[in-house]
């Protein structure tokens, strides 16, 4: 008995110290992949990216573009997101490339025509969600979890982006970078969105846009506002730190429901990341 007891012993020792291994390359693993101010501000994140291009004559309700989306098979949140008034997907194909390296599926569109208002611009938004979801490759449908969906955009694609979570409360966040819109009213807006603007906006004025685009948005919903300190109207347009930052930090909460986020958005991060006042203002309803 007790040599049958002293072998079983010896058997889950054994397993034990095995499986200790394992646990910590587990452990080591979440470790690495933990946000760090670092990683976030790195031009692309912890994931290789790959893209599948989407032709105007196979796109249904907007017109065509790219999805980016992560090489490392898994189930990951889908965003679509819009270009300005007269820009192509080229304008803000660096925003979905970052979204996807940190573990999303971005697909980036080109609009039916430049000129497309932002009503427009938010039915193509949810119509590029649907492509993806149901008529992208299988290797793209098989990446993404279509409970998880959000929008962004710049300019008019920013004002479309505004619409697009009016429109449809089921999305999980919002993006609007120095957003365009007839109307600063969102009082019915109930998904977590971020708006990006710009001290130097002469086309979309803070004034005019983007602050009471904020403040329209219910406090009951998760909000943000942060102004770019120095920047433009075209600062969305080409790659930069804060932008991709603070993106992916929204993006993770909210999406993906990962606390560890916070931090970088209303906590001793964010707070750290500001002393160089990149933001001429930055407005939450913290504690998300």
């Amino acid at each position: 008995m007790r040599t049958r007891f002293a072998r079983t012993c010896f058997k889950l020792a054994c397993s034990a110290a095995l499986a200790l291994p394992l646990m910590t390359a587990g452990l080591a693993h979440a470790q690495t992949s933990a946000p760090t101010s670092s990683s976030l501000n790195a031009t692309s994140g912890y994931l290789s990216v790959a893209s599948e291009n989407v032709s105007s004559l196979s796109a249904s309700g907007f017109g065509g573009g790219t999805i980016y989306y992560p090489s490392t098979s898994g189930q990951y949140g889908l965003i679509a997101i819009s270009p300005g008034f007269t820009a192509t997907e080229s304008s803000v194909a660096w925003i979905g490339r970052k979204l996807a390296s940190h573990g999303f599926v971005a697909i980036v569109i080109n609009t039916n025509t430049t000129l497309d208002q932002p009503a427009s611009r938010a039915r193509q938004l949810r119509a590029a969600l649907d492509h993806a979801r149901l008529r992208a490759s299988s290797t793209v449908r098989s990446r993404i979890d279509a409970s998880r969906q959000a929008v962004a955009g710049h300019s008019m694609g920013g004002g479309g982006s505004l619409i697009a979570a009016e429109d449809d409360p089921t999305l999980k966040a919002s993006f609007p970078l120095t957003p365009w819109n007839t109307t600063t009213s969102f009082t019915n807006v109930r998904v977590p969105t971020m708006i990006f603007g710009a001290d130097g906006d002469t086309i979309a004025a803070v004034a005019a846009h983007a602050r009471p685009f904020y403040a329209s948005i219910p406090s009951s919903t998760k909000k943000a506002y942060a102004e770019l300190n120095g920047a433009t109207h075209f600062t969305p347009n080409s790659r930069n730190e804060a932008i991709g930052r603070y993106g992916v930090a929204w993006m993770k909460r909210f999406m993906d429901n990962d606390t560890r986020y916070s931090t970088f958005l209303c906590g001793s991060e964010h707070n750290s990341y500001n002393t160089s006042l990149r933001f001429d203002r930055y407005n939450s309803n913290c504690p998300y």
